[in-house]
């Protein structure tokens, strides 16, 4: 059934941008979340506000930190005026995330949603690619203290290499079970950066896993 609700601010999570050189271009998957965005803003008028958020996907990718003016939320922002969106909402963007747990968190901080209350009836459109959402969803709800009717999905399509169903169903379980518990910004980032952690330690280990593991890893191959 068709979610008849209209969001009045926009939330727009960046994908990544592509370095060459000193440039910097937004992905496909960003760009289709901003066209997602101005599509939704034509066909609906009651959005007063659109924001842009990302820096560079440092948590799941390793990605390095671009350039002040070069990052997700600068690009988005961008394309978005060049479109001509800030004729039907005002926009804004936060840049300095690495994370989509940041994305909620930084936003919150700098202030990019004060003035507005987010409810059944006037709820915060989450802009994403689908199979993202339920993710976003769950983190949005415990930063903002929210319902999951104060959320509405407002999906992208195009742009996204497909994902082993897997992946993400397997970063939403742990985003689930890592963040049990508590709803305080300060607490959720230092969870999530221990994870992160224990990420990239367990991928050096997979990478170059120690003496004894290899010796044990070779001896059960079969011979010859």
């Amino acid at each position: 059934m068709e979610d008849r609700r209209t969001a009045t601010v926009l939330l727009v999570f960046g994908r990544g941008v592509i370095g060459a050189g000193e440039h910097y271009t937004l992905t496909p998957a960003s760009a289709a979340r901003v066209q997602a965005a101005a599509d939704y803003t034509v066909a609906h008028p009651g959005v007063s506000r659109i924001v842009f958020t990302g820096g560079w996907a440092e948590a799941t990718e390793g990605a390095g930190q671009p350039p002040a003016g070069w990052r997700e939320g600068d690009l988005m922002l961008r394309e978005a005026r060049s479109a001509g969106l800030d004729r039907h909402a005002d926009l804004r963007a936060e840049t300095r995330s690495r994370s989509t747990l940041e994305n909620l968190v930084h936003t919150v901080e700098d202030g990019l949603l004060d003035g507005y209350a987010f409810d059944a009836v006037h709820p915060l459109g989450l802009v994403s690619h689908r199979e993202h959402l339920p993710r976003i969803r769950l983190l949005a709800a415990k930063v903002l203290g929210v319902g999951a009717r104060a959320l509405l999905d407002v999906p992208a399509t195009g742009g996204e290499t497909p994902l082993p169903w897997r992946s993400e169903r397997a970063a939403r379980v742990i985003a689930r079970l890592g963040f049990l518990g508590t709803r305080d910004p300060a607490a959720l980032l230092r969870r999530e950066r221990r994870m992160v952690a224990s990420l990239r330690r367990a991928e050096r280990l997979l990478r170059n896993p120690p003496k004894e593991l290899r010796r044990a890893r070779d001896a059960r191959r079969p011979a010859g």
